[in-house]
């Protein structure tokens, strides 16, 4: 339905069109007090990516050159933010610290391992792969181990932290994956517990330890890692048989 208004000349009424308020400039649609609907959608955005930038920033400079001594200021720079967003986004430096465990809590791939390989009902096979996953993954994500083993060793809360709401996690959903194995049956509850405690043993082992504090050749860590793993899946011990 058209709106009309009426204008007063004299006495006679004259009918005119009134134009109706822009609705739109540029395909983005304007609210009456003259703000766009989109503005939100940006800043939101904008904010989400100003976050992640410093959470990666943190996370290289805590890796290189340790918590303790990094600034916010050195962190801000890097991430090409405002030192102020540091605490209004985190609360400080201990927020990006809470900020890169859950993090690394939120990704599906931290937590199980194995959520990427393809069904396979032969236990050693399974358990091989995922050796091979657990060891790929550690050395992804160096940093984030440089950054958590200094730090939990000096605050014990970082360590219980992690423990509970990662490692324990990703036990059991390697278990789970162990258990669905149709060649497990002859092995106890506690001796597929233990292969998925081996799965990040080893994985820790050749995949950061001896790569990144040792120095060693990545790919023999890597190969080191499979032989001895092959060690605990050809020749199974007494007490893992039921």
């Amino acid at each position: 339905m058209r709106r009309v208004c009426l204008k007063l000349t004299g006495m006679k009424k004259t009918s005119m069109k009134c134009k109706k308020p822009a609705t739109a400039h540029g395909g983005i649609a304007v609210s009456r007090n003259g703000k766009r609907n989109g503005t939100r959608h940006k800043h939101t955005r904008d904010r989400a990516a100003k976050k992640q930038a410093l959470i990666a920033a943190a996370l290289g400079l805590f890796a290189s050159k340790g918590y303790e001594v990094t600034t916010t200021r050195e962190i801000a720079a890097a991430a090409g933010c405002a030192e102020g967003l540091i605490h209004r986004y985190f609360r400080g430096k201990a927020g990006l610290l809470a900020a890169l465990i859950d993090g690394r809590i939120a990704s599906k791939e931290a937590i199980d391992p194995g959520n990427q390989l393809q069904p396979n009902p032969n236990l050693e096979d399974v358990f091989l792969q995922l050796v091979k996953r657990e060891v790929e993954s550690v050395w992804e994500n160096r940093d984030f181990f440089r950054v958590f083993i200094p730090r939990a060793i000096v605050d014990p809360s970082v360590g219980s932290t992690l423990n509970k709401a990662f490692v324990s996690e990703r036990v059991k959903a390697i278990s789970q994956r162990l258990k669905n194995c149709e060649s497990r049956t002859t092995l106890q509850p506690h001796a597929i517990e233990g292969l998925a405690q081996l799965v990040g043993m080893l994985g820790f082992a050749f995949g950061f330890v001896q790569p990144v504090l040792l120095r060693q050749d990545r790919l023999r860590a890597r190969k080191m890692a499979t032989t001895v793993a092959r060690m605990f899946v050809d020749r199974p011990t007494n007490s893992m048989v039921a």
